[in-house]
């Protein structure tokens, strides 16, 4: 019998390069997404690919209908669609806010939430939560996003212990950067809540970064990351979480081993001295 896993957020990125490494190795896919037109490639690859917004209950209730009118079970759960809301707290608007919240933190809890009485049904199963280094440490303009990877992770530790009684794994997966697009949608929410405010300047300079990041030797492919994905949902004795990929280990070291002055240093000379520059001038 074929293992089952759900992943959404699979039109790009790591959703996609997960989707067809499971593929590759023999599972039933049922690949998830907004988007239909960029689902294609996984139909043609021999996905199922289904149109869900993981923030609506009914599209939810439906995949996970779908999924166990069809195949009758569901070995793993792949909880990968998420996005980076950055920008200074005070300038970033509560429904941009809400959004990141629902989309990284609410609906990984309630899909999993779907997922966990057919698995306990089953006496076995496996949740894959891609959360981030960035659920382990913080960088500035980026609080809200670390907001609900910080939720992210509790979440999956909470589930980790409630579940493994039942025969249920959970497990998280924490890369750094990753050549995904993610940074470029992040830079232009950041240059957005930035525009017109005392953060301008430094915003722009942190967004830069972050933009310019894919041309960082070594940068984090996709595919390392669909690899910790499957090891996590195959491996006989997955970990409780997987952190790799550039940037990732070290921005978790230097967050647990420098004192909280010196860290808050690093990050404001990472991204730059404008709103310094600015302070001396006013």
């Amino acid at each position: 019998m074929k293992r089952v896993v759900l992943i959404t957020g699979a039109s790009s990125g790591i959703g996609r390069a997960a989707s067809e490494l499971f593929l590759q190795n023999g599972w039933t896919v049922y690949a998830a997404a907004r988007n239909a037109a960029r689902l294609q490639l996984q139909a043609e690859l021999g996905a199922v690919t289904a149109i869900c917004d993981v923030c609506d209950d009914a599209q939810r209730r439906a995949l996970f209908g779908r999924i166990m009118s069809e195949a009758g079970r569901l070995d793993v759960l792949v909880n990968n669609a998420g996005y980076g809301e950055y920008g200074p707290i005070e300038c970033v608007t509560d429904e941009d806010a809400k959004r990141q919240m629902d989309v990284n933190v609410h609906a990984l809890a309630q899909m999993a939430a779907l997922a966990a009485p057919i698995m306990r049904a089953q006496g076995s199963g496996r949740i894959v939560n891609v959360t981030s280094a960035g659920g382990r440490a913080t960088t500035g303009f980026g609080g809200w996003y670390h907001a609900s990877k910080y939720a992210a992770e509790a979440l999956t530790d909470a589930l980790r212990m409630e579940l493994r009684p039942f025969g249920v794994r959970v497990s998280a997966i924490e890369p750094g950067l990753v050549n995904t697009g993610w940074e470029k949608i992040a830079a232009e929410n950041l240059v957005k809540a930035g525009t017109r405010t005392v953060y301008e300047k430094t915003c722009r300079s942190a967004a830069g970064i972050l933009s310019g990041s894919v041309r960082f030797k070594g940068l984090t492919q996709p595919l390392t990351v669909a690899k910790k994905i499957y090891h996590a949902a195959a491996a006989k004795h997955p970990r409780p979480r997987y952190l790799f990929g550039f940037g990732g280990k070290a921005l978790v070291v230097g967050k647990t081993l420098l004192p909280t002055a010196w860290y808050d240093a690093l990050m404001l000379k990472l991204y730059g001295s404008a709103t310094e520059r600015f302070l001396e001038k006013t």
